[in-house]
């Protein structure tokens, strides 16, 4: 393994984890080896093969759903911590991770659930999964959850920076594993929320095009993809424009990996840190874009908004990906009974935790399965074109 920074994370000097555990043979693996195993070996995990990313339930084979798009942000997180000589493996689980906690229909459900338990919290897909990896995920006789190292949890936590007020499911863990919620995390983590930009920022061009959302005339308004199709042409003058999407979107991410790798070394060199405290306490972002590509992908950003995620047909499916959830969460809030056996055997008795549990079932869901759910329990629903 290449030789570490000293600001990276050490899994020799781990914080550990929630539960002693007996040592066994599992094989020559690390802290931060095993932390990475065990997300990608969770019902969870597994279940973000059919929830959405970009479009809902979609019926073609080849656009992203949320567990391809963690393992695109897995390869650029790894990639990006290589050159910084960070910890990949950390970096690895971290970006596998970080939309456990998303229930189905992405955005959209997790917006049912946020308005069906306002009375109760509300719900945040982040402390979701902390939530999910602490409590729910129950592989392990001795105890609840994955059993992950602290840095983990904490780099999961607030990969996105400092948080100053927590969700209730997030103060839930903090209160648990002391996650220092007002510092920064580790530069892993850092690295791990830029790389969920990179990849989604492009991938989701890439989808938009495929199914016919997004042209390429109507994405050149953006400068940065301007500039970008203008070097794709001049480099490939002589193939066909509809072949040269792919190669599009590999140069915007090289670009925003150079850009982000660069601007990461400035910043580490210029903070003067010398250990992972050091990071926790810098006070400021030490991973991240220059000024100018960070103003550029904010204005890619509202283009995505406006031609994409808010085009008329998305807009049309999350509004039953709306009403599916929230069907959901009346009909078992009304009548628990309709709960499977297993979750209605451990349902609480009182609130919050009722709802809560519920909306634990839901989120939990994939998209097929809530969508055959509320047939089952609810009645028949009107679909898109998609579903």
């Amino acid at each position: 393994m290449a030789t570490l920074a000293r600001w990276a994370s050490d899994p020799a000097r781990s914080r550990g984890r929630l539960h002693a555990e007996e040592s066994g043979d599992r094989g020559p693996r690390d802290a931060f080896q095993r932390d990475r195993d065990r997300i990608i070996h969770s019902i969870s995990f597994r279940r973000l093969r059919h929830k959405t990313q970009v479009f809902l339930a979609p019926d073609g084979d080849h656009f992203r759903v949320r567990l391809t798009h963690s393992l695109e942000v897995a390869q650029i997180g790894r990639a990006i911590a290589r050159v910084l000589s960070l910890n990949e493996d950390l970096t690895e689980a971290l970006c596998l991770a970080h939309d456990i906690g998303h229930p189905p229909f992405g955005h959209a459900g997790e917006e049912a659930l946020r308005q069906a338990m306002g009375a109760v919290g509300g719900f945040d897909h982040n402390g979701h999964t902390l939530r999910t990896l602490m409590r729910i995920e129950r592989p392990y006789p001795r105890w609840p959850g994955l059993n992950l190292t602290w840095e983990t949890l904490e780099g999961l936590a607030k990969h996105n920076g400092p948080i100053a007020v927590p969700h209730w499911a997030l103060a839930e863990a903090d209160r648990d594993a002391g996650l220092e919620l007002t510092s920064h995390a580790s530069l892993e983590a850092q690295v791990a929320a830029l790389a969920d930009d990179i990849a989604y920022d492009n991938h989701d061009i890439d989808d938009g095009l495929r199914a016919g959302l997004l042209t390429l005339e109507q994405i050149e308004a953006v400068p940065m993809v301007a500039d970008g199709w203008r070097r794709v042409l001049a480099r490939f003058p002589d193939v066909p424009r509809e072949r040269l999407a792919g190669e599009l979107i590999r140069s915007q991410i090289g670009a925003m990996v150079n850009d982000l790798i660069a601007e990461s070394r400035t910043r580490i060199a210029a903070s003067g840190v010398e250990s992972v405290e050091d990071v926790r306490g810098a006070g400021r972002v030490l991973i991240g874009f220059s000024p100018a590509m960070a103003a550029a992908e904010r204005e890619l950003k509202r283009f995505m908004y406006a031609n994409l995620y808010h085009h008329p047909r998305q807009l049309a499916a999350a509004a039953a990906a709306h009403r599916v959830v929230a069907g959901l969460f009346a009909a078992y809030r009304d009548d628990p009974a309709l709960l499977p056996e297993e979750w209605r055997l451990r349902l609480p008795r009182d609130e919050p935790d009722v709802s809560r549990h519920i909306a634990d079932f839901i989120a939990g869901m994939t998209d097929r399965y809530a969508v055959s759910r509320y047939r089952e329990v609810v009645g028949a629903i009107d679909l898109p074109d998609g579903f």
